[in-house]
């Protein structure tokens, strides 16, 4: 099969594997990672996941490499540790003062569709897993909320945020993205929706921000339909001032094995000016993959 390359941009053409999935077929995944380069050292965190009979987002792993390919775990964080059912999209970031490090976990609550954002704050990532914990955005009976991305600097916090209505049975599915800003990192102001799905399109049912690039573009990962649910593939945006805006011109980039999903992608610039990606893919048997390549 061909897999059309786009430049500067992500694709499963010339892919190395970072994370093999936690077992084979469908349902057992690692991916939905974040990553930073950081004094020269790319950390890396990601949830490995297993089928809804054995347990789902069952832990998060940090690890640091010297290469951004062959990674040494350092860490690892289980559900128990926040009494979810679940766990999905970490996010590891230095602080910018430099007094330690955050990890941000995407939090299941039990028997619903309720999802909340939680974090632990250390001085080193091998300490994280007993770092002091503080909920950062609890959801609501309205919305559940997962699946951040966020980056820290001189003029404070911004978070692009997951949202999915709770407010119709059979359909928390959907999702949307929010804006948010923070001088701190734990207390968030919401700027409003910034991304939504497009009717009559691929990503028609939910549009989800995946990764900010060194031009100002957007990745996100969008699905057409309920049935597509998990197996999101990956578009491109522009910032117009106020939204996101798809840009049609470039079409949805998937595996081209199974279920074709190529989500969650993470994009980490590089001091040559290239960017290194990883993304969650599927492989032949339906099991997601953790994957990297350097466009």
């Amino acid at each position: 099969m061909t897999v059309t390359v786009l430049p500067h941009l992500p694709s499963y053409d010339g892919a190395e594997l970072v994370v093999p999935a936690p077992g084979e077929g469908p349902g057992n995944w690692a991916g939905a990672a974040s990553a930073v380069l950081h004094a020269g050292v790319f950390w890396l965190t990601w949830r490995n996941r297993r089928p809804l009979s054995e347990g789902r987002g069952v832990t998060v792993d940090i690890a640091r490499s010297t290469d951004g390919v062959h990674f040494e775990t350092v860490a690892e964080v289980s559900r128990e540790t926040f009494g979810c059912e679940s766990l999905e999209r970490p996010v590891l970031l230095p602080l910018p003062d430099g007094s330690g490090w955050r990890l941000y976990l995407s939090c299941a609550t039990w028997h619903s569709k309720h999802w909340w954002v939680d974090s632990l704050t250390a001085a080193t990532p091998e300490e994280l897993p007993g770092g002091q914990r503080q909920v950062v955005l609890p959801g609501d009976d309205r919305v559940a909320v997962k699946d951040p991305v966020i980056s820290a600097g001189p003029d404070g916090w911004e978070m692009w945020l997951c949202c999915h209505p709770l407010t119709e049975p059979g359909h928390e599915d959907r999702m949307t993205t929010r804006r948010l800003t923070s001088p701190d990192g734990l207390a968030w102001t919401d700027r409003g929706e910034v991304l939504a799905g497009r009717d009559g399109e691929w990503d028609a049912r939910g549009a989800r921000v995946t990764a900010r690039l060194s031009d100002g573009t957007f990745l996100y990962d969008g699905r057409p339909d309920a049935a597509s649910n998990w197996y999101e593939t990956t578009g491109l945006a522009r910032w117009d001032g106020s939204r996101l805006i798809a840009d049609e011109t470039v079409p949805p980039i998937s595996s081209p094995y199974a279920d074709g999903a190529f989500r969650y992608a993470a994009a980490v610039p590089l001091p040559d000016g290239r960017t290194r990606f990883y993304v969650e893919a599927a492989r032949p048997d339906g099991a997601h993959d953790l994957v990297t390549v350097v466009r």
